[in-house]
Order: structure tokens, then C-alpha cells, then sequence
């Protein structure tokens, strides 16, 4: 039995990325490391608990010593990091926990496995591999009609959230530069699907449309991102789990540009035609730019596609109704979320 650390496991990707390797892969045990901070919820994994092949431990990523107890009592080879601070307005607004998690969290993870896989120099144990689950928003922003993003692309980040991934990858290459430590690294784009914490921007739109309330746009709504299905997302990384280079890095995208504004429009529209026709564009409302906004994003997963055979599986018009059908359904979980503290800080973010 493999026993891997999926650290963040209680979030939006991670969370989905457990549900898929443990459907997979009969013969794994998920070790799932969450700190359970604002994001992390257990009712993402509702239905795992007696699951025999699925552990939880709560721990902070940068705490060393409970990281090196977790992989000494379930003698962890792989470790997979989704644990992040993801939202960019919270970035903005104090980066500090963004340093702490984003890289901090990464070097201690570095560290430990370093230390508790080396059988020799430059020389691991058998199987030993350590994925960095990152963010296309660390090449910046691209103009309309440039190319998309390849993994040549440089470094290039403008919000404080995408600074701190970047620095993490950086991290994560120097150690497979000087220790030849058995990495790789995924940057994806805009992910979207079931369990996404509402403060992101589809579940977001989701929620106020069904509570009739304002949905905030920055700026004019043009701002491009190109939309990854969530399952596509977790095979692609299962797949680098599995055949991935050792130092290389594989681009994640879903070939699905699309500006905010027809994101907001496309959900308003459905629910709508499909569900109640009081919800309507009216709802719209426009708001000062987000400081530092890029402008598009759009991935070219190339590289991944004829390495290894992964390309997205799910076209934006599927998965976009999938994704509201499970909201629709899971309207509890939506409302046991949203309250409390996100509402605070939703009201202040956007003065509503």
C-alpha cells in the first residue's frame, strides 16, 4: 500500500483531488494534512470517514515536528501539496499568511522529506516524489492576443497571493537543482466545480443569485481566465503522480477563455431560463478594479498532453451546468459556509 500526504485535502481541489485518487487507485492510502483554516472543510469528504485507505490530520504544514511525525507513523513516499492561501483580495489586504503558508509551509515540507527519504547523496528512497500544486497566475498577466502561457514562460507575478507561489516553485526547483530531490510541478488555471469555497468567483455568483442579492464585477468585466474542470484538473495530476519528469514543470489548462463578465451573464442566464426567471442581469453590479488586476490568463498544457497523455476532458458548456446543478443540490453545505466571519469579510471586501 502507497501512503501519500495530500496536504490541504480538506479544500476545494484537494478535497476533489481525494475523492478521485482513492475511486482510482485501490491500492493507496490518502494521509490528509489541513490546518482547517477558513477554507478547509471537512464536509467536503463527507462519506470517507470509515473509509480504511483515507486518514486526516489536522496540522499546519509549517509546523516541523508534526510534519515529521505524520510521515514517520504512516511512512509517507509522496507528498502532494494543494495547501495554499489562494485568494487574491485577502493577499492584497495582508500577505503575511500568504509568506507563511504558501512558502514557508512548501520549505518545511521540503525539508522533512529531504531528511526522511535520502538513502545516499543525491539519492531518495524508491518512489519518493514530491508534487507542487501551483497557479498559472505566476507568469503574470497576457495581453488579448498573445500566446498563451508554455512552461518556458518567465516568472512574472503581480499580486502578493501569486509572488508567494512563485516563490514556492522556486523553492521546490532549487531543491531538485542542488539535492536532485524527486519533484515536479503543476501550474493549472482557473479551476472550477463542487466543494469551491464560496468567496471564489463562481460559487460566489452562485450564492447571490439565489439570494437575490448584488453580484459584484471588478472594473468593466472583461478580465479573461481561462476555466479548468475540477476532475479534469485532479486526472491530470494523477497522471503526473504517476509518469510525471522528474524537475519538470506541467502546465494545466482547459482550453476555455472566457471573460468574467460572460461567466457572471452564463450562470444568471440559466438559472433564469431554468429555475427562476426573477434572477436576471439586474444583479450585476460593477466595482472598482481589483488592485493590480491581470488581464488574462490561458495556458497551453502541450507539454502534458503529449507526455502524458492527459487533455481536458470537459468542455466549458458541460461543465459549467454540471457545476451549477451542484450547487443547486447542495444548497446546505453552501449555507453552512456562508456566514459567521466570510460574511464580515465579504461585506468589507466589497462595501456592500
Amino acid at each position: 500500500m502507497k501512503n501519500i500526504i495530500v496536504t490541504g485535502g480538506a479544500g476545494f481541489i484537494g478535497s476533489n483531488f481525494v475523492r478521485y485518487i482513492l475511486k482510482e487507485n485501490q491500492n493507496v492510502r490518502i494521509i490528509n494534512v489541513d490546518k482547517l483554516t477558513y477554507a478547509g472543510n471537512l464536509e467536503n469528504l463527507k462519506g470517507l470517514e470509515e473509509n480504511p485507505r483515507y486518514v486526516f490530520e489536522k496540522v499546519d504544514i509549517c509546523d516541523k515536528e508534526e510534519i515529521k511525525r505524520v510521515m514517520k507513523v504512516y511512512d509517507v513516499d509522496t507528498i502532494i501539496n494543494f495547501a495554499a492561501e489562494s485568494h487574491v483580495d485577502r493577499s492584497i489586504e495582508d500577505p503575511t499568511e500568504f509568506i507563511n503558508t504558501n512558502i514557508k509551509g512548501a520549505q518545511t515540507l521540503l525539508d522533512v522529506a529531504k531528511k526522511m527519504w535520502i538513502i545516499g547523496e543525491d539519492k531518495y528512497k524508491e518512489g519518493a516524489k514530491y508534487i507542487q500544486v501551483s497557479t498559472d497566475e505566476v507568469y503574470g498577466s497576457l495581453e488579448k492576443d498573445e500566446e498563451c502561457f508554455t512552461e518556458k514562460t518567465p516568472l512574472n507575478p503581480h499580486s502578493p497571493y501569486s509572488a508567494s507561489k512563485a516563490s514556492a516553485d522556486m523553492l521546490v526547483k532549487a531543491y531538485y537543482d542542488t539535492y536532485k530531490f524527486p519533484v515536479c510541478i503543476t501550474r493549472c488555471s482557473n479551476n472550477y466545480g463542487p466543494y469551491q469555497f464560496p468567496e471564489k468567483f463562481i460559487p460566489l455568483i452562485m450564492n447571490n443569485c439565489l439570494k437575490h442579492k448584488s453580484i459584484p464585477v471588478y472594473g468593466d468585466g472583461s478580465n479573461i481566465r481561462d476555466w479548468l474542470y475540477v476532475e479534469d484538473h485532479c486526472e491530470a495530476i494523477y497522471k503526473v503522480l504517476l509518469n510525471g519528469k522528474l524537475g519538470e514543470v506541467y502546465n494545466i489548462g482547459g482550453h476555455n477563455e472566457r471573460t468574467n463578465i460572460q461567466i457572471v451573464k452564463k450562470i444568471i442566464n440559466y438559472l433564469h431560463d431554468n429555475m427562476d426567471n426573477t434572477i436576471n442581469e439586474d444583479l450585476i453590479t460593477y466595482v472598482k478594479d481589483r488592485k493590480g488586476h491581470d488581464k488574462r490568463y490561458g495556458i497551453n498544457p502541450e507539454q502534458i498532453t503529449k507526455e502524458l497523455d492527459w487533455t481536458p476532458k470537459t468542455q466549458f458548456e458541460d461543465g459549467i451546468v454540471k457545476t451549477i446543478k451542484w450547487y443547486l443540490e447542495n444548497q446546505e453545505w453552501l449555507e453552512n459556509i456562508v456566514n459567521g466571519e466570510y460574511e464580515k469579510y465579504y461585506n468589507k471586501m466589497y462595501k456592500m
